[in-house]
């Protein structure tokens, strides 16, 4: 009985793991309209790589580093400093 138990167990689990959708290896970064609908999923911005700092003073967030992510979002960065809505 406890055999039975498990491989049903195992089953389910696999079952459930493999309909479970993987997002598409080429999709593309998005493209927000403005700094409050980026913020709202990326809390700290999006920053051009991990060497970049903060002109402005501190930050309640750290940023999300992203490249991609980040020229999509380039004209948000309004000081240039390559954080992109930094908070």
């Amino acid at each position: 009985m406890k055999k039975i138990g498990a491989v049903l167990t195992t089953t389910v689990l696999a079952l459930g793991v493999a309909t479970i959708p993987a997002p598409p290896a080429d999709a593309a970064p998005t493209k927000f309209k403005n700094c409050t609908m980026l913020n709202q999923t990326y809390k700290g911005g999006v920053a051009k790589n991990a060497t970049v700092r903060n002109k402005g003073g501190k930050t309640k967030y750290a940023p999300t580093v992203n490249t991609a992510l980040y020229n999509n979002n380039k004209g948000l960065d309004r000081d240039k400093d390559g954080i992109a809505c930094e908070r």
